[in-house]
């Protein structure tokens, strides 16, 4: 029969294969950990990105139609002068007050002319701070508005979703 020895070394071994074990894992976790944070940062990087370049491409886009809104003011108030200058003939308090409106419109899109999205949001922002109670007053109006427009629309009425049955 053969005697096994026991020595301390022998004893070790699996604790050695453990904690050999247990510093791959942490290794493989911490490298994995470290792979996550490099991959987040990089997500958040490029939507960040993505979204300078939406804003920045939604402002030119908002910009492009303040000129072609301002661009039609400027139209309407050359149709209102002309307009009035039609009137003076026959109506002239009437073209008076058309020239007056054709004026106000055109100061209008004179001020907003050379105007940003960002500077008109900023200006309308002044506004609100300034006349709390005028823009509360015009939102009501615009709101009542609105229901009413939607209250008198007739309902459209959808298809019965049942098969009818053929007897």
């Amino acid at each position: 029969m053969s005697k096994k020895t026991f020595s301390p070394e022998n004893s070790r071994t699996p604790d050695r294969v453990f904690d050999q074990t247990a510093q791959a894992a942490k290794g493989a976790l911490s490298s994995a950990s470290t792979m996550a944070e490099v991959a987040a940062e990089k997500v958040k990087q490029a939507a960040t990105d993505t979204a300078a370049t939406l804003t920045g491409e939604m402002k030119d886009l908002l910009n492009r139609q303040v000129s072609s809104g301002v661009e039609m003011l400027g139209s309407v108030a050359q149709s209102a002068k002309r307009a009035a200058e039609d009137l003076d003939r026959n109506s002239p308090r009437i073209a008076g007050l058309v020239h007056t409106a054709a004026a106000k419109v055109e100061r209008c899109a004179d001020g907003l002319r050379d105007q940003s999205v960002d500077e008109l949001w900023q200006s309308a922002a002044d506004f609100t701070r300034r006349q709390p109670a005028l823009v509360f007053g015009f939102a009501a109006l615009a709101g009542f508005f609105a229901l009413r427009t939607l209250k008198s629309t007739p309902s459209i009425s959808a298809p019965p979703i049942q098969p009818s049955s053929h007897t």
